[in-house]
């Protein structure tokens, strides 16, 4: 890494900044670990427990992706600006700012294990390892998943999101107390958000449209333009080390990590039992162990 970087900053991305954080010794000889956050359209905030593995040794970046967090807004853009190669290409403009294009591990979570899986398959040179926590191969076959989460709710959620659904009105007071309802069981199950996830869905809240046009109006509608995308057929590409990370309550369910452990060569796969979504708030000492457990036997 370029000795001359401090720890947080902005660093160009054509016409535009990327915020980044380290965490840890810059300086390490061990192989960096440079984190994609999920959304589209969140920020850095909610992944920053995942800092802790620098205690590891291994520094580990953070990184606001552009139209997010801390990084160039552009809250006038057209819905088609919003795209993969444009935030593949910041992620390779982001590492070789850094100096470690030829050395470093990927790790992604959600919608950042999407694109973490986009970037592997091209075969980076310097790409050492693989984390995949929490996404998805395929988005058909997280909305069929969903489907199947949302029947199990109880009355009167599973109404109000299916009836949602149908109708395309998601601002009722019966849906948004349904989503509330949803996301407590399957995207974090603590009783209250810290407050990293608050910061970030302070964000996308505030400038939704890049989760909007990518993804869609709620975790289980993917209307936007990621509703055909899948990889699964080119996951047997990716060369390196990988361990696949989920709960055993998350919206990302066992079926659709599946779809990763099956066609990745030689992929691990650890499911914590006690969380959904988010198992670095809700099993944090378990999920970094795992982590540098991995990294160390890279």
């Amino acid at each position: 890494m370029k000795s001359n970087l401090p720890s947080e900053g902005t660093l160009p991305f054509g016409d535009y900044q990327t915020w980044y954080r380290i965490f840890g010794d810059a300086s390490s000889a061990k192989t960096p670990v440079v984190a994609v956050h999920g959304g589209p359209g969140f920020s850095h905030d909610y992944i920053e427990p995942v800092g802790a593995v620098a205690d590891s040794g291994h520094a580990v970046i953070l990184y606001d992706q552009l139209g997010n967090g801390r990084s160039t807004q552009l809250l006038e853009q057209a819905p088609e600006f919003w795209t993969i190669e444009l935030f593949r290409d910041q992620f390779f403009s982001l590492i070789e700012s850094l100096g470690i294009a030829d050395d470093f591990i990927l790790y992604g979570q959600s919608w950042g294990a999407m694109l973490a899986s986009e970037i592997a398959v091209t075969r980076p040179a310097g790409l050492k390892g693989l984390i995949l926590s929490n996404g998805l191969a395929s988005s058909a076959t997280w909305a069929s998943e969903a489907a199947t989460l949302v029947e199990q709710l109880p009355e009167p959620h599973r109404s109000a999101i299916q009836e949602a659904v149908i109708t395309g009105t998601f601002s009722t007071p019966e849906f948004l107390a349904a989503n509330d309802y949803y996301l407590s069981l399957h995207g974090c199950r603590l009783p209250q958000p810290p407050a990293g996830l608050q910061r970030s869905v302070g964000y996308v809240e505030a400038n939704p449209t890049i989760y909007n046009s990518m993804w869609g109006v709620a975790e289980f509608v993917v209307t936007g333009s990621l509703r055909d995308w899948s990889i699964v057929d080119r996951l047997h590409q990716i060369a390196v080390p990988t361990l696949v990370l989920s709960g055993r309550h998350d919206e990302a369910t066992p079926t659709v990590q599946s779809e990763f452990v099956d066609n990745i060569p030689n992929a691990q796969w650890r499911v914590f039992e006690n969380s959904s979504h988010m198992p670095f708030f809700e099993e944090p000492d378990a999920y970094r162990a795992s982590i540098v457990e991995f990294l160390e036997n890279l």
